[in-house]
């Protein structure tokens, strides 16, 4: 927008507001809507404002460049709303993005009518889709006969889905609840959570089942021999024998 063409500007806005238009104003417009054109779309920003009440009943409207600048745009953007790019087969990068600018700027201007309806989604099933449902029994649109709802079904595999999902066998915690150690204190009565399951529920959740009395003997087993082994080397490390001190010859205490 040039000088010429803000003054024009703000004369349409005098007829709302009374304003005096000067050649320093049309200046200060032009510099600041210097990338704004002056078309239809600016003057309906300035419709729109002072079609819209001010929030104190006493306050005086009075438009600036912001105001046409922001205005505007929503009006622009309002047209594109519903707008979906087609694109061509075997279109360039290059011819995408002029192909899509040019489509936009058509349709903020106005100059190409308004998307008036959203694209419905088209398709078919995935085949993946396809093959669970026939796997359970589908045929058209005929009800799946299930021993069970689909649903309980889905929810049971989820309980059983990693150790959270099953009940500990070793501290009793609940489907969803950590392990807790053994104890428990005014604060935490049953326990504080671990962070790793007992070996018992991974052994479950793995698919490996219970361990039976000779296995869990042979399993307490080696833990004492592995905590046997790490409590000597800490108590090897820690007994380190004190410097031996050596005078010289000749030197008396």
């Amino acid at each position: 927008m040039n000088e010429k063409e803000a003054a024009t500007l703000l004369g349409y806005c005098a007829a709302f507001d009374n304003r005096k238009p000067s050649q320093a104003a049309a200046v200060a417009w032009a510099s600041a809507l210097h990338d704004v054109p002056l078309d239809g779309d600016a003057k309906a920003a300035i419709d729109a404002y002072y079609t819209t009440a001010p929030k104190d009943p006493e306050a005086k409207l009075w438009i600036l460049p912001h105001h046409v600048r922001t205005l505007r745009s929503k009006i622009r953007s309002a047209r594109v709303e519903n707008f979906q790019y087609e694109p061509l087969e075997g279109e360039s990068t290059a011819e995408y993005l002029a192909r899509y600018r040019g489509q936009v700027q058509a349709i903020a201007s106005g100059r190409v009518s308004v998307p008036t309806g959203r694209l419905a989604i088209e398709g078919e099933p995935s085949r993946e889709l396809m093959a669970g449902l026939e796997a359970r029994g589908w045929q058209g649109n005929r009800t799946v006969d299930d021993e069970r709802p689909v649903e309980a079904e889905l929810i049971d595999t989820v309980r059983r889905s990693g150790p959270l999902g099953i009940v500990c066998p070793t501290c009793q915690a609940a489907i969803g609840r950590p392990c807790k150690t053994p104890g428990g204190s005014e604060k935490q009565p049953l326990g504080k959570p671990r962070i790793k399951p007992h070996t018992a529920r991974l052994r479950i959740a793995s698919g490996r089942g219970q361990q039976d009395a000779g296995q869990r003997a042979a399993e307490e087993q080696r833990i004492r021999e592995l905590s046997a082994r790490h409590l000597a080397r800490v108590q090897a490390d820690s007994d380190i024998p004190d410097a031996e001190i050596v005078e010289p010859e000749g030197e008396t205490g």
